[in-house]
C-alpha cells in the first residue's frame, strides 16, 4: 500500500489483527528485511512495515533526511490506519527513527526494541566517515555499496551467511543514491537520545550483537545499569536478523507477548 506524504509515496505493508507492530528497517534495507519475523505475529497481531524515506519503494522527500523527517513520513501511515498505541522495532538506522517517533508521540508507546541499535549520536569519527562515503558514493555507488552492507556483518558471518548477504546487497542496490546520501546525512545529524529513552514511559529493549562493528555494546550495558532499559547479548554482528535469526526471533516473540499481556 501507498500512502502520499508531502508529494511523494510512502510504502506499507499492514497484515493481521490486534496490538499493532511497527517494524523499521535499517539503512539500505526496506521492509522485505523483516520476511521471516513477521510471520511470527500476523496470527495474532497487526503488523505495520514501513520503507523509510529513500529506502525501497518510498521516495526521497531531498538530500538530507534527518531522522525526524523519516519518523514524520511513519507517523503519517500510522496516524492515516488511525492506531492510538503500538510497539516499535527498530533496526540499526530504524531504532534511530524509532526514538524519534517515540519523541513526537510518546504517550502512544507500548515499547521500544532497539536492534544493533542505538541511543547515541554520531562520534566526530564516525561523521567523517558518513561524509567520506557521500563522496565517493557520487562516483563509486555499487561498491560502496557492497562495501558498506558487507562491514556489518562478523568475519565468521560472511562466510557461514554468504548467500544471505548476497540477498541483502541485491536489496540494498535498489537504493537510489539520493537515498544513500539522505540517510547518511541525516545520522550524521542526529542528537543524543539517552535522557530521553531512560526517561520513555514504556518497555525498552536493546539487542546487542557482541561482534557488531558498528554499535559499542559494553558503552550501552555500563550506561543502562541503573534504568529500566534492559538489554539482550545475541553472539555475531550488526545484522542480527540473518546472523541470530533463530535466537533474534525467539526474542522478539517473547517481548511483543509480554508487552501486549
Amino acid at each position: 500500500m501507498v500512502l502520499q506524504y508531502k508529494g511523494v509515496p510512502v510504502y506499507y505493508e499492514d497484515e493481521g489483527q490486534g496490538d499493532a507492530i511497527i517494524l523499521l528497517h535499517g539503512f539500505l534495507a526496506n521492509s522485505t528485511m523483516w520476511k521471516d519475523i513477521k510471520p511470527l505475529f500476523v496470527k495474532n497481531k497487526r503488523v505495520i512495515c514501513i520503507d523509510l524515506l529513500g529506502h525501497g519503494q518510498t521516495d526521497c522527500l531531498g538530500y538530507s533526511h534527518t531522522m525526524t523527517d523519516m519518523g514524520d513520513a511513519a507517523l503519517a501511515v500510522l496516524d492515516h490506519l488511525k492506531l492510538k498505541t503500538y510497539s516499535l522495532i527498530g533496526h540499526s538506522m530504524g531504532g534511530y527513527v524509532a526514538l524519534a517517533i517515540a519523541e513526537k508521540n510518546p504517550k502512544a508507546i507500548l515499547c521500544v526494541c532497539l536492534m544493533n541499535s542505538t541511543y547515541h549520536a554520531d562520534d566526530e569519527e564516525r561523521k567523517a566517515l558518513r561524509k567520506r562515503a557521500n563522496i565517493m558514493i557520487q562516483t563509486n555507488f555499487e561498491s560502496m555499496v557492497r562495501m558498506s552492507v558487507a562491514n556489518l556483518f562478523s568475519s565468521e558471518s560472511r562466510v557461514t551467511h554468504r548467500k544471505d548477504i548476497d540477498k541483502a546487497i541485491d536489496e540494498a542496490l535498489k537504493t537510489v543514491p539520493q537515498g544513500y546520501i539522505a540517510g547518511q546525512e541525516g545520522m550524521l545529524l542526529r542528537k543524543d537520545k539517552f535522557d530521553f529513552f531512560k526517561n520513555l514511559d514504556a518497555h525498552k529493549l536493546i539487542i546487542i550483537g557482541k561482534k557488531d562493528p558498528v554499535i559499542d555494546g559494553e558503552l550501552i550495558i555500563s550506561e543502562i545499569e541503573d534504568t529500566d532499559i534492559q538489554y539482550k547479548e545475541l553472539s555475531y554482528g550488526h545484522m542480527s536478523y540473518i546472523e541470530n535469526k533463530s535466537e533474534l526471533s525467539y526474542l522478539i516473540k517473547h517481548l511483543i507477548e509480554f508487552t501486549h499481556l
